[in-house]
């Protein structure tokens, strides 16, 4: 089966070697996302909530570009340096995402690219 590679503006380039997505067998593999503005590759602010909002929005503009949204993920892969942001994410996700949610996994870690405080990646259905 074919891949094929997603690249978007609307989303920050990738600061390494890998592809921002890919697409094969039906389903849309989004790399990692963290809170970078696209246009500067900057991070977008210190505060968790600022953070969780650019990430999302990253996600989306990379669903966007694949011709899908963020509504028909399948799993999200969260990752926090502190679990005690867990609730914010939750209440972001009901607040963005339509019932029924996708499968997720929350995991706290001890350091992210750039010292950001959060990092998604995602597998959204393409069909």
């Amino acid at each position: 089966m074919a891949r094929e590679f997603i690249n978007t503006s609307a989303a920050p380039a990738a600061i390494g070697i890998y592809s921002q997505a890919v697409a094969a067998h039906g389903c849309l593999y989004i790399s990692g996302q963290i809170p970078l503005v696209p246009e500067t590759m900057e991070l977008v602010a210190e505060t968790i909530d600022e953070q969780i909002t650019q990430v999302f929005t990253n996600l989306e503009g990379i669903c966007q570009a694949a011709g899908t949204t963020l509504n028909q993920a399948i799993k999200l892969n969260i990752y926090l340096t502190d679990l005690n942001h867990f609730g914010r994410v939750n209440t972001y996700m009901q607040n963005l995402l339509q019932a029924p949610y996708p499968a997720r996994a929350v995991v706290e870690v001890s350091a992210l690219p750039r010292g950001v405080k959060i990092e998604i990646d995602a597998i959204v259905d393409l069909r």
